[in-house]
This record gives C-alpha cells, sequence and structure tokens, in this order.
C-alpha cells in the first residue's frame, strides 16, 4: 500500500521541490497540498493522510502549533517537520508537540527518502542533543524502577544505550556485530516490555529511570 502524504509549506516552489523529492520513491503519493497551518489541519480531517510534511515557518498558524492540534486530533498521523534551520529548540518543541521527527530542506533527496521511510516504521533516530534536552526539559513520569527491577536482558540494554545515543539501526548493529534485523527485533521487545511506542519516548524512559547518562558512551552490561 502507498503511503499518503500531506504537504504543507506556504512556498509554492518548496511544495513543488518535496513533491518532486517524493515522486523518486514509489511507495509514496501525495494526496494533498496546505499553505497554511488552518489549512494542514483542514486537509487533515478531509483526507487523513499517513504522514503529513510541515514547513515550521508560515504565516498565522505556524507548523509547530499545526503539529500539536493535528496530534490531538489524530495522534496515529506521523508528522515530519521541515525547516531550513537547526535551532534546537525549535526541533526540541516539534517533537514536544508529537512530531515523529525533522529534516532539512537542504538535504538530497535520498536522504529524505531514507529518513522518511525510518520514520514510518519508528526507526528514525534522535540526535545526542535533542535526547539530552528532553531529559532535562520534559518532568518526570515514570516512577523509578529498583535496581533489581531492571526488565531489560543484557543485550537489550547494550541496544538501548547505543539508540540513546543517537544511533541508527545500521550503527548498532555494526558496532554489535549483529544484523539490521537483529537490532530490530530486541527493539520491538524492548518497546514492548517498557510499553512505550516510539525511540523519543524510549530515550526519554532511559535518562528518566538512571539507565543512560547525558554525553556517556555506550558499554557492556552485567545481569
Amino acid at each position: 500500500m502507498k503511503v499518503r502524504v500531506l504537504v504543507v509549506d506556504d512556498h509554492a516552489h518548496a511544495l513543488e521541490g518535496i513533491c518532486d523529492i517524493l515522486s523518486e520513491d514509489a511507495s509514496f503519493e501525495v494526496i494533498a497540498l496546505a499553505s497554511s497551518g488552518v489549512e494542514a489541519l483542514e486537509l487533515t480531517e478531509k483526507f487523513m493522510p499517513d504522514l503529513i510534511l510541515m514547513d515550521i515557518h508560515m504565516p498565522g498558524m505556524d507548523g509547530l502549533e499545526a503539529t500539536r492540534l493535528i496530534k490531538l486530533r489524530y495522534p496515529y498521523v506521523k508528522i515530519v517537520l521541515i525547516t531550513v534551520s537547526d535551532d534546537a529548540a525549535h526541533l526540541f518543541q516539534a517533537l514536544k508537540n508529537g512530531a515523529q521527527g525533522f529534516l532539512f530542506k537542504n538535504l538530497a533527496p535520498s536522504t529524505w527518502l531514507e529518513y522518511l521511510n525510518a520514520v514510518l516504521i519508528d526507526e528514525a533516530p534522535l540526535s545526542r542533543d535533542l535526547a539530552h534536552q528532553i531529559l532535562k526539559e520534559i518532568p518526570l513520569t515514570q516512577p523509578k524502577l529498583g535496581a533489581g527491577d531492571h526488565p531489560l536482558t543484557t543485550r537489550e540494554r547494550e541496544i538501548l544505550d547505543w539508540v540513546a545515543q543517537g544511533n541508527t539501526n545500521r550503527e548498532i548493529a555494526h558496532q554489535l556485530q549483529i544484523s539490521d534485523q537483529t537490532v530490530k527485533n530486541h527493539l520491538k521487545n524492548i518497546l514492548q516490555k517498557l510499553q512505550l511506542e516510539n525511540r523519543v519516548q524510549l530515550t526519554r524512559y532511559a535518562f528518566e529511570q538512571g539507565w543512560v547518562e547525558p554525553g556517556s558512551r555506550p558499554e557492556k552490561h552485567s545481569n
């Protein structure tokens, strides 16, 4: 099945460029275009897209607010923010508002497509800086587990460490000398055990529990 995409940007050339990128992957189908946050809300209700590519900076309702409102009404929709700036505050706010990730407009089309396909299967990595900011700015929501209550295996803890440091599945597989599919299966088990949905939640939870220290490098664990 094709991934149905809504593209939102207030510049016609940007809309055209994004559509051109998506046209290089037959799995994506652009079903609608919007030029404002308000229009994005209306078209989301009308078309129920699988994925929204949303520009951050737009007059009136910007992409951050539109993302927040859409995720409140339609939490299943995956949203990736599009920006020309690497302002950490904006990127962090995008994640707080429910976005699955972000892309810079100057990236190569192949990078866009690789990242979007990773987002669709919840494999898009989270940058180290944003991971640390999540720890600092989002209050603790889960009670800390006791030392003997750690539900993860030794290998799962290793993989969790690498995820929290912003590594992709491929990078983790290379470091641990296992296959990409093995990493993917471990991550599914980790998320199921911890009752979490994606890498953002997993990174936040790991920091909250004290399982991973900001700025640390992954190391071997013992049960």
